[in-house]
């Protein structure tokens, strides 16, 4: 397999000198631990004493990993972006609301970008998170199967309703919608709502796409199970892979309470889980749709590798490679220019509220082993090119 994510002058071509050097200023930060740290703490304390750091922030970390304030504001990074092949993932990234207006305003807002979705072919998915519709505390007690009260029940009964009109919605527009994942101590309930979405309104192809962490040992076995069912009752499997976003949290959470870890033994473990998953679901692509999320350069190219084996197109509308924005331009940019289906999750919304999204993921970022690395030294070999060809 040709070793294309090297390319950096594709990577970075729709980056301005000026922004080239806030990325490297950027993950130079993010490379640092405590930095990190500590311009967590302080970034919260301006937020929450109201002090004006909305300025610095937008121009700085915001802009560099969001999209904009609001789906419009998004509606020129979409257009840029697209002209070099990749799409978008509109992404409201508003966390920690646990209210029912707010839980009205995601499905809302998850209506609106399913209907520019309808209308933007730069816009091939829509998405929403969970626990955007209900709050956590009630999926980790449907997944823990404890008795709900007459009140929970009917709180639980309008996050069904949410999914279920939204789902229609995206199914009668004929637009897939990504539901993304979350704590494993509450997808048992949210993989169930998504399950029964599948039933109903992928009957003819897959629309609902649910998400598997599979740094979860488990979640290879759930993907087989979930086919078998799926053959049986005539219904098409939509399905995002990820390597997993809460592994600190998971394994802490597994000591503190003494179970099990959900969480593989070892990296290489979650990336052997990863790939065996992106292989199944190749190898089943009649039935199914793979959204591979992935910022691993290695799992790419063996998507590719197994796309070239079965003799599948690159733009084969049923495989979608996926990145984060801001992050990995060098995979997605030059994935797009070889001619496959790429996306970004572009994520928006208000700065203060979009924080703790930018804040999470920071975090990650310092936690994963070569990534802000690799990140650095792709950005140095892009600026040491722009000025030799000056």
């Amino acid at each position: 397999m040709e070793k294309i994510f090297n390319n950096t002058q594709v990577a970075f071509s729709l980056k301005s000198d000026t922004e080239l050097e806030r990325a490297y200023f950027l993950f130079k930060l993010i490379d640092n631990q405590p930095l990190v740290r500590i311009g967590t703490a302080v970034t919260n304390f301006a937020i929450k004493a109201h002090l004006p750091v909305e300025g610095l922030i937008r121009a700085t970390v915001f802009d560099h990993f969001c999209g904009g304030i609001s789906e419009d504001d998004c509606l020129p990074v979409v257009d840029k972006m697209f002209a070099k092949g990749v799409s978008s993932v509109l992404d409201y990234s508003v966390e920690g609301k646990e209210d029912e207006v707010h839980f009205d305003d995601a499905m809302q807002m998850t209506l609106k970008i399913i209907d520019f979705a309808k209308e933007k072919k730069a816009i091939p998915f829509a998405v929403f998170k969970p626990t955007g519709f209900g709050r956590l505390d009630l999926y980790e007690k449907i997944g823990a199967k404890i008795p709900l009260t007459v009140t929970e029940q009917a709180e639980w009964d309008r996050v069904v309703a949410r999914f279920d009109q939204v789902c229609k919605v995206a199914y009668e527009k004929d637009v897939a919608l990504l539901i993304d994942s979350e704590e494993s101590w509450m997808q048992d309930a949210a993989d169930d709502i998504v399950e029964a979405m599948m039933r109903k309104y992928n009957k003819e192809k897959p629309i609902v796409f649910n998400t598997l962490q599979m740094y979860r040992w488990d979640r290879l076995d759930y993907l087989k199970k979930l086919h078998e069912q799926a053959k049986t009752e005539g219904f098409y499997i939509g399905m995002k892979l990820v390597r997993g976003a809460y592994m600190e949290k998971e394994i802490e959470r597994a000591v503190e309470k003494g179970y099990s870890s959900p969480i593989c033994a070892s990296k290489e473990d979650t990336d052997e889980n990863y790939d065996a998953a992106v292989h199944y679901m190749i190898e089943n692509i009649d039935k199914m749709s793979i959204f591979a999320g992935t910022h691993n350069e290695l799992s790419s190219y063996k998507l590719m590798e197994f796309m070239q084996e079965r003799g599948i197109a690159k733009n084969d509308h049923r495989i979608w490679f996926g990145q984060l924005y801001g992050m990995s331009d060098n995979i997605s940019y030059n994935l797009a220019a070889h001619g496959y289906n790429v996306a970004k999750y572009l994520p928006f919304g208000p700065v203060r509220d979009v924080m703790p999204y930018l804040i999470r993921r920071a975090e990650e970022n310092t936690s994963v082993a070569g990534q802000t690395s690799r990140e650095l030294t792709l950005i140095k070999t892009e600026r040491d090119r722009r000025k030799n060809s000056k």
